[in-house]
């Protein structure tokens, strides 16, 4: 938390296209999709794919690269508010404390099924790190 409020309105990225309201935006997509039902399941062949190639990349130790890719759903392209996106981010960054390690084992995910309590955990860390380290904080 204490990263996050280092953010400013007016913080720039070290790489990337995002600004600073996007990026929080975009870390909200994948909060979205554990707690709400605003993002589409994939069909069962996507799912199996990114089972297979995509799961471990996500839920695994080793950092994102710079400029990797990501799925469409987690791509901002209009302008997006700061301040209501740091809100929400913190918001949900709170939920997920209260929930606790027994909320998320063996919850199921979107793209990749049931995930251990530390596959999430490490999944949303790892996420959000890279998108703070991306903005200096």
């Amino acid at each position: 938390m204490a990263r996050i409020n280092r953010l400013e309105p007016d913080s720039r990225p070290l790489w990337g296209k995002m600004t600073v309201g996007q990026m929080l935006a975009h870390c909200n997509v994948m909060y979205e999709m554990a707690f709400e039902q605003k993002h589409p399941r994939p069909s069962f062949l996507m799912r199996l794919l990114l089972k297979l190639v995509v799961k471990q990349a996500v839920v695994g130790p080793k950092p994102y690269p710079k400029n990797s890719r990501t799925a469409p759903v987690f791509l901002m392209k209009e302008t997006k508010d700061f301040a209501q996106e740091k809100a929400r981010l913190t918001a949900y960054i709170q939920q997920t404390q209260q929930l606790g390690e027994a909320y998320f084992e063996g919850k199921p995910s979107l793209s990749f099924g049931e995930l251990t309590a530390q596959e999430w955990n490490t999944m949303f860390y790892k996420h959000l790190d890279h998108h703070l380290q991306q903005f200096g904080v």
